[in-house]
C-alpha cells in the first residue's frame, strides 16, 4: 500500500533530477518508468549529452547504492559478477561479489565489451540473480541496469544481440539541450558537485511500494485491445522482419501502467501508450533492410493504428 507521502515524494524525486539534467523532462519521466515498472534502460547517445549524469542523479535521488563499469574489450564476466578465491584457512572457496550486487548499476559503453561479459548480464537482468560455480546468489532489490552505447563511433564494438536488447524495457536518446538549458549548464555549477549534495528523497522500500501500486493500475479491455492491435500491426507492417513479441506488449503494457501512475492517474489510457510506444518498440524491431530503423518503423506503426 502506498503512503500519503510515498506519490508526493515520487514527485520530488522527479523534480531533483530535472534539475541536475535539465531541458529533458520527458527523457527522466521515461527512466522513471522504466525503475517502477522493474524494467531495465539503455540510452544511446553521443559522449557528453549527460548519459552518466542521468544515472548518477536517479541513484543519488533515490538513495540506492550505485556501482559503475567501464565497459572495455578486455572486461571478463568475472570483472562484472564476481569470483570465487580459494582461501587456504578455511580450505573452501569463498565468493567475493562483483559491482552488480547494488541496487543502480551503470554499464557505460556495453557494446564495447565482447558478447562472452554482455550474456553475463543476462541472468541478473532478467532473473535479478548471479550463478556462478553451481551457486546462485539473489541480486539486491530493486535492482536497476542503465546501459549506454555510442551509436556513431562503432569502431572495435560488439552489437548487442537480440536476446540482449530484449532484456532491456525501454531505450531512449537524450539529444542536445536546448539553448535555454545549455545556457544554464555553461553558467551553473558542476553536474558532479551538485549531485553529491543532493538529498535522497525515496528509500528501496518506497520504491518497491511504488512497483506493487504500478500494477494495481487499471488497464481496460479497450487499451489491452489498442495494445494487441499495435502488437499485430507489427508482425504485418511493410518493412518490418520480426514484429513484437507478446513479452514485448506485456513490457509496454506495465510501462504504461507506471507512466499512469507517474502522472497521478490509477487507469492507463491510448496517450500513456504512444508516449512510451517508441521507446518501447523501437530497439525490439528488426528491418527487412538496413536503412530502415526500428525507431522509424514503429512511429510508423504508431500512426497506423487508430484508436477505437
Amino acid at each position: 500500500m502506498l503512503t500519503d507521502v510515498t506519490l508526493p515524494s515520487l514527485y520530488k524525486a522527479q523534480e531533483q533530477v530535472n534539475a541536475l539534467l535539465l531541458g529533458k523532462a520527458q527523457e527522466v519521466r521515461l527512466a522513471f518508468v522504466a525503475l517502477l515498472s522493474g524494467g531495465h534502460l539503455l540510452i544511446e547517445d553521443l559522449p557528453g549529452l549527460g548519459k552518466t549524469t542521468l544515472a548518477h542523479a536517479m541513484a543519488s535521488t533515490l538513495g540506492l547504492q550505485f556501482q559503475r563499469v567501464q565497459f572495455t574489450s578486455d572486461l571478463l564476466p568475472a570483472d562484472v559478477l564476481g569470483i570465487s578465491v580459494y582461501d587456504a584457512q578455511s580450505r573452501s572457496f569463498q565468493f567475493h561479489p562483483g559491482p552488480v550486487f547494488c541496487n543502480v548499476l551503470l554499464a557505460d559503453e556495453i557494446n564495447r565489451a565482447p558478447p562472452r561479459t554482455q550474456s553475463a548480464l543476462l541472468e541478473a537482468m532478467a532473473e535479478q540473480q548471479v550463478t556462478l560455480d553451481g551457486v546462485t546468489h539473489a541480486l539486491p532489490d530493486p535492482f536497476f541496469v542503465i546501459a549506454t552505447q555510442n551509436p556513431v563511433d562503432l569502431s572495435g564494438t560488439f552489437p548487442l544481440p537480440d536476446s540482449q536488447l530484449d532484456r532491456f524495457l525501454l531505450r531512449l536518446t537524450l539529444g542536445y539541450p536546448n539553448a535555454q538549458a545549455e545556457r544554464a549548464l555553461l553558467s551553473g555549477g558542476s553536474r558532479r558537485d551538485l549531485i553529491a549534495r543532493t538529498t535522497p528523497r525515496l528509500s528501496d522500500q518506497d520504491i518497491l511500494q511504488l512497483r506493487e501500486a504500478v500494477e494495481q493500475v487499471h488497464a481496460s479491455d479497450a487499451l489491452i485491445d489498442y495494445v494487441q492491435a499495435l502488437l499485430t500491426r507489427s508482425r504485418q507492417h511493410p518493412g518490418v522482419k520480426v514484429g513484437l513479441s507478446p513479452r514485448a506488449g506485456i513490457a509496454l503494457l506495465r510501462a504504461a501502467k507506471a507512466h499512469a501512475l507517474l502522472l497521478g492517474r490509477g487507469h492507463v489510457v491510448p496517450e500513456d501508450v504512444q508516449a512510451l510506444f517508441i521507446a518501447v518498440a523501437g530497439h525490439r524491431l528488426v528491418a527487412e533492410a538496413e536503412s530502415s530503423s526500428g525507431p522509424t518503423l514503429a512511429r510508423a506503426i504508431l500512426h497506423s493504428v487508430k484508436v477505437d
